[in-house]
Formats: structure tokens, C-alpha cells, sequence
């Protein structure tokens, strides 16, 4: 319990890769087409917002913020975003490449993670490592991408998602256990 109010935050995030994971397995495509779109609402409202902001700071503020600029610009790439949905689709091996290399540096970050937990001591720094391999594995393999299809491609990262965020929480839960030092002789020695 004290692992779980602990880690809530990572432990949260990888039930929503399992969940992004289990959608991709369903449907890939439309899951892709759905965050896009969802992608491209909350970009233009984010550009309105930004807008607002502009016209309601002091001209000096407003200039230097160059809200009026980031708020069109986030308007136009969010319309883009709901109305052209499926360019992101049939760009996918370019957006394929950048997931892979994002997976990979991820795969990094995990052994600098698992080092940490050996030099800690913490007796289950294995499921770290464990993570660090599968997630490395799945970047090659992603990044390779030596599938027929676009679908089975999708199909892999989701199972992929699920697997990487099932290993993580189990890292996260049961990988900080201290192993028990040694009792130090020092008041033998005394």
C-alpha cells in the first residue's frame, strides 16, 4: 500500500498506457483518427485561450509573450488536426520512425533507472531491468518496422504499450525494496 500512495502518479499513467494499449488492439485506426481529432480540439481551444490572453494583457506583456502568433499558429495545426485526420495515417512510417527513436530514449532512461535501483541496493532492481529490455526490444522492433501493414504495426505497439506499462508498475511496486545490510561488527570491535 505504501508502494501504491507512493508511486499513484506512474502507476496511473501506466494504467492508461494499458488501456491506450487494449484501444489499439480493437480498432488502430480509428483510435489514431480519435486522438487527432481530440489532439486538434484541445490545440484550438488552447489557441483561443492564447488569443484571449493577448488581447486582455498590457500591450508591452502581450508583445513579448507573442500570444497573438502562438495562439493562431496552435489554432491552425488544430483545425488541421480535425480536418485532415487521416494525412497523420497515411504519413505513419515517418511518425513511426519518431515514436521508435521516443521509445528508445525511453529504453535508456529505464537502465539509467535500473542502474540506480543496483546502486541503491534495492533487492528487485531486475524488474527494471526486465523493463529496460522489453521496452529497448520494441523500439528496434518498431523502428525496423517489419510488418505488412499499418494495422499489424498498431496492433504490436499496443501490445507492445501493455506489456512496457505492466512491467513499469511492477517495477514501480515491488522494485524499491532495500535489500537487509549486513549488521556492522563495530560494537564487537570496540
Amino acid at each position: 500500500m505504501k508502494a501504491l500512495k507512493k508511486h499513484w502518479g506512474g502507476i496511473v499513467l501506466c494504467l492508461l498506457e494499458i488501456l491506450v494499449g487494449v484501444l489499439l488492439l480493437i480498432d488502430p485506426i480509428e483510435l489514431t483518427n480519435g486522438i487527432i481529432v481530440i489532439v486538434g480540439a484541445i490545440l484550438g481551444f488552447a489557441g483561443l485561450v492564447s488569443i484571449v490572453k493577448y488581447f486582455r494583457c498590457e500591450a508591452a506583456e502581450a508583445a513579448a509573450g507573442q500570444l497573438l502568433m502562438k495562439g493562431l499558429l496552435a489554432i491552425l495545426v488544430g483545425v488541421f488536426c480535425v480536418l485532415k485526420s487521416q494525412w497523420f495515417v497515411a504519413t505513419f512510417p515517418v511518425l513511426t520512425s519518431v515514436y521508435g527513436a521516443a521509445v528508445l530514449v525511453t529504453g535508456l532512461s529505464k537502465i539509467q533507472r535500473t542502474v540506480d535501483m543496483i546502486r541503491a541496493k534495492q533487492s528487485r532492481w531486475f524488474l527494471g531491468l526486465l523493463s529496460a529490455i522489453a521496452t529497448i526490444a520494441f523500439a528496434v522492433v518498431i523502428l525496423e518496422n517489419p510488418f505488412a501493414t499499418t494495422e499489424v504495426l498498431w496492433t504490436f505497439i499496443g501490445i507492445a504499450l501493455i506489456v512496457e506499462a505492466a512491467l513499469d508498475a511492477a517495477a514501480m511496486l515491488f522494485g524499491n525494496r532495500k535489500r537487509a545490510e549486513p549488521e556492522s561488527s563495530d560494537e564487537e570491535e570496540a
